[in-house]
């Protein structure tokens, strides 16, 4: 009987160190591919941005021609992806757009409107 309880007590301390509890998956923020990236171009106002973007994640109201875009995924609870997108404005009117995803242009687009930024 005593040696019963020793190996069941064993079992349960040991099935312990193997049993993690479940986490979710995770996703915060803006999802933002490179369809709706390459979609983009200058002169767009802030209505055709929303439409194609989303409400922005964070708008700064001391810069409101600025709008950030974070997309966050954790897979049971690790980092899986980071998504930064950066858009600004002057009169109204997109001038450029800042990624750290690479930002695909189409044939006889502006380049220059665009920019990229080196993944931090």
């Amino acid at each position: 009987m005593f040696f019963r309880i020793v190996v069941l007590c064993a079992c349960f301390a040991l099935s312990s160190c193997f049993l993690r509890p479940y986490r979710i998956d995770v996703q915060q923020g803006n999802y933002i591919d490179k369809e709706m990236i390459a979609q983009l171009k200058p002169g767009l106002t802030r209505a055709q941005v929303r439409f194609i973007l989303g409400t922005p994640l964070i708008a700064d109201p001391f810069n409101p021609d600025r709008w950030d875009y974070l997309y966050i995924d954790r897979h049971r609870g690790r980092l899986k992806d980071v998504r930064r997108l950066t858009v600004y404005f002057e009169e109204d009117r997109l001038t450029r757009a800042l990624s750290d995803a690479p930002i695909e242009r189409a044939a006889g687009t502006q380049g220059a409107a665009s920019e990229q930024r080196a993944a931090r």
